[in-house]
């Protein structure tokens, strides 16, 4: 293997380092999403609204391929991405439907669809 240039070095150190920023940002992002998703699930379980709502994911579909073909990011990923968080979301909220309705003796529990 030949000799790297100590600049080559210095400038991967430095974008590794600008990545694990990124990377940081996001996991504090996702974390105060579903803050806000486990709230909206709790609100759904606690009046019985319905589970999922397709027109809402439509919409939300719609506005991250935007967002990421305007960012230059590839808007396929954008959406699996999507989806990944939104299948949590449904699990969270299947979980807080189910404790709401066994305290409450309801029964059944629903599927608390994308927020």
């Amino acid at each position: 293997m030949s000799e790297i240039d100590e600049g080559v070095w210095s400038e991967l150190a430095r974008l590794r380092s600008s990545i694990d920023n990124i990377d940081a940002a996001v996991v504090h992002m996702l974390a105060e999403r579903f803050k806000a998703t486990q709230r909206i699930g709790k609100l759904k379980a606690d009046h019985r609204l319905p589970a999922a709502d397709p027109e809402r994911e439509r919409e939300q579909i719609a506005r991250l391929r935007e967002l990421a073909d305007g960012a230059d990011l590839d808007p396929i990923f954008a959406e699996k991405f999507l989806g990944f968080v939104v299948a949590e979301v449904i699990r969270h909220h299947e979980v807080v439907a189910r404790a709401t309705s066994e305290r409450s003796g309801r029964g059944g529990t629903g599927s608390y669809g994308p927020t």
